[in-house]
């Protein structure tokens, strides 16, 4: 009994030793010789596999808007602080209006005066007007009265002329009669002066309608002076230009602000509103990737502030120009946030993102470290071909890639058998590198079938 005990505890413990030498084998340990002995077997497979560029970058909103004041004074409104919701349109700051209201009244008080002189100037052009009609219909009146008189008084002068050739009428008559008829002659003389005299007049006129002019001139300057300071009064309350968020508020109720219109510094900045209706991230693209990134391709994005959450996105924007920092460039993409939880993200938040650049629903795939080559031949090693031979390397052509599986587009069949070679650091068998045959299986000959 105690031999059979002893042979049984002999055999248990040769193949415990076996499965041992068998396991360290399998992981990697060392073989029969005391060499590392690591090859690992793979199946090809189908399925799913998908390319993506890696990078980063930080989240922005649609639209920052920097708020400024156009007018200058003392804030007594500022109804928003920072994280308000505003509307477009709404009140964000007003100020003490008590100037320009004061002017607002001057500038009324000058319409008014300027008003009053363009009537004044008015009527006395309709005054004059009537006044030389009159003086004309008189003129001419005096004139046709005095031509008739001198007509009148010229034929009696004539006809005592007459007479006295009959000795009818004395010399004196004669005498008489010719003065009057000159002095009739001479009325009329004065009645044609008057009436040209009238045309003159007429010609002032004219300077009346100018004055009506530059009236009219100032009264319109006046009226713009009262727009401007009805312009500056509005100016004193500043409005929402876009509905959005308030992030950031620069100015205190009872701060006195500078113009930004007015003021050689650019004025006084008040706060800053932010439409989060969209949610973007700009992130920089190394320039080997870039080749790959178009608009309209989709990506997840993630952020420090929830690192178990994924948010969808697309990308809208390849820059044209890369940027070159420390010899290093890379190009900026514009990355829009469409999952419905986006409202999560703020501006700046740092951002790592992964374009999906390509995908594949039913390829060939095997882990991505049984490829072997640089350039356009690639191999992957097959068991050997004879009991106790070395793997055999094929050549393959392969897709897409990811980090851990690699397409295969051409020379392996599905579920065909593939080896893994061990990266001893010191092979020349060696990921990224073709230079030779693979290293000699140790121990108990080549992989099994």
């Amino acid at each position: 009994m105690k031999k059979w005990i002893a042979i049984a505890i002999v055999i248990l413990v040769a193949g415990g030793a076996f499965a041992l030498v068998v396991r360290m084998r399998a992981n990697g340990g060392p073989g029969p010789n005391g060499t590392a002995d690591a090859y690992r077997y793979a199946v090809v497979t189908r399925g799913s596999i998908s390319e993506k560029v890696s990078c980063s970058g930080y989240v922005e909103s649609n639209l920052d808007v920097e708020i400024k004041c156009k007018a200058s004074g003392t804030i007594s409104e500022l109804p928003f602080d920072i994280s308000d919701p505003v509307e477009k349109g709404a009140l964000l700051l007003q100020l003490d209006p008590v100037d320009e209201n004061r002017n607002v009244q001057q500038a009324e008080v000058a319409l008014a005066g300027t008003e009053a002189k363009l009537a004044k100037a008015r009527q006395d052009l309709v005054v004059a007007e009537m006044d030389i009609k009159n003086s004309r219909a008189d003129a001419r009146a005096t004139l046709e009265s005095a031509l008739a008189s001198a007509k009148d008084l010229r034929a009696k002068a004539k006809r005592m002329a007459a007479l006295r050739e009959k000795d009818y009428a004395s010399a004196e008559d004669v005498d008489s009669a010719e003065a009057t008829a000159v002095m009739a002659e001479s009325d009329a003389q004065k009645a044609r002066v008057g009436l040209v005299k009238i045309s003159a007049d007429e010609a002032r006129l004219e300077l009346l309608r100018q004055e009506i002019k530059l009236a009219e001139s100032d009264m319109e300057q006046a009226g713009i002076t009262l727009d401007q300071a009805r312009q500056r009064l509005s100016e004193t309350h500043v409005y929402a230009p876009i509905s959005g968020v308030i992030s950031s508020r620069l100015v205190q109720i009872g701060q006195i602000i500078a113009s930004s219109t007015s003021n050689v510094s650019g004025g006084t900045s008040l706060m800053e509103l932010s439409d989060l209706s969209r949610i973007f991230v700009t992130a920089s693209v190394d320039e080997s990737d870039v080749g790959q990134v178009r608009p309209g391709q989709t990506g997840t994005v993630t952020v420090d502030a929830f690192p178990d959450e994924q948010f969808r996105g697309e990308v809208v924007r390849v820059a044209t120009r890369g940027e070159n920092v420390s010899n290093v460039v890379t190009f900026d993409v514009k990355i829009e946030i469409l999952d419905e939880s986006k409202s999560k993200l703020r501006p700046e938040m740092t951002a790592d993102v992964e374009i999906l650049v390509a995908e594949k629903m039913d390829a060939l795939l095997v882990p991505a470290e049984a490829v072997r080559g640089n350039g356009p031949q690639k191999t992957v090693l097959t068991p050997a071909s004879a009991p106790g031979g070395d793997p055999e390397p094929v050549v393959v052509v392969t897709g897409l890639s990811d980090d851990t599986n690699t397409e295969i587009v051409s020379g392996l069949e599905a579920n065909a058998d593939i080896v893994i070679a061990p990266d001893t650091g010191s092979s020349s068998w060696q990921r990224g590198t073709d230079s030779g045959g693979p290293p000699p299986m140790m121990g108990f000959g080549g992989p099994p079938r």
